[in-house]
């Protein structure tokens, strides 16, 4: 017995293999996220503390530009080859093949980079409790990025510029998740209870959980014709 249906394994699966066929979609998003850092502290008045008490913003910031870039590839592939139309001529349920193409973008995208947040922010002198705050709200945030940018992504794959529209058209959905995945970590850092901030990013894990998957599959069937 399997933990999710058959469809969104064998999904899943075959976006891995995939990846893995071609490493640098891994690579990609993940050097993006360390070059982001890396030119931020250019830019920031040498005051001591200022840097440390916006890192956690930071962080978020770079992981939702890493992550809403690497969206463009969920649908790109299979729709310029063909296999996305033979999946949907062959019957299988669309809803959970996309469930398989957000998770597996997750599994690619998002679980590196909340993970890489660690030693990150532990080189950028941030205390423990914050660090898990912060791994938890962009593995929550990641999520929610990825199924709901599999919508967006499925609408605008095969558009002349439609890595640019998916960015512009993401953007907007994504600014609420890191408003309140920055201020959970920040909060941390103070020593108040993040509760409120953490509800509201598994209120719309959940949210996106329950709509997204059926937002991709007609939005897959739109493109197809």
């Amino acid at each position: 017995m399997t933990l999710f249906p058959r469809a969104v394994n064998e999904t899943t699966s075959r976006e891995l293999r995939k990846t893995f066929r071609s490493p640098s979609e891994i690579f990609y998003p993940l050097i993006f996220f360390v070059l982001v850092l890396t030119m931020f502290p250019f830019s920031i008045p040498p005051v001591p503390g200022l840097f440390n008490s916006i890192a956690s913003g930071i962080l978020w910031t770079a992981a939702l530009l890493a992550i809403s870039l690497s969206l463009e590839t969920l649908f790109k592939a299979d729709y310029s080859s063909g296999a996305l139309e033979v999946i949907h001529l062959s019957g299988a349920n669309l809803v959970l093949v996309a469930i398989g193409k957000s998770l597996g973008h997750w599994i690619i995208s998002g679980l590196p980079i909340a993970l890489l947040a660690f030693p990150i922010g532990w080189a950028l002198d941030l205390n423990f409790l914050t660090l898990w705050v912060l791994v938890i709200t962009l593995m929550l945030g990641s999520a929610t990025m990825s199924l709901t940018g599999s919508s967006i992504s499925a609408l605008t794959v095969g558009l002349r510029g439609g890595g640019f529209l998916l960015v512009m058209l993401s953007l907007p959905f994504f600014v609420p998740l890191l408003i309140f995945g920055s201020s959970a970590a920040t909060n941390a850092s103070l020593g108040i209870v993040p509760e409120a901030e953490l509800y509201f990013l598994g209120g719309m894990f959940v949210l996106s959980l329950t709509v997204a998957p059926w937002a991709t599959a007609h939005a897959i069937k739109i493109r197809l014709g």
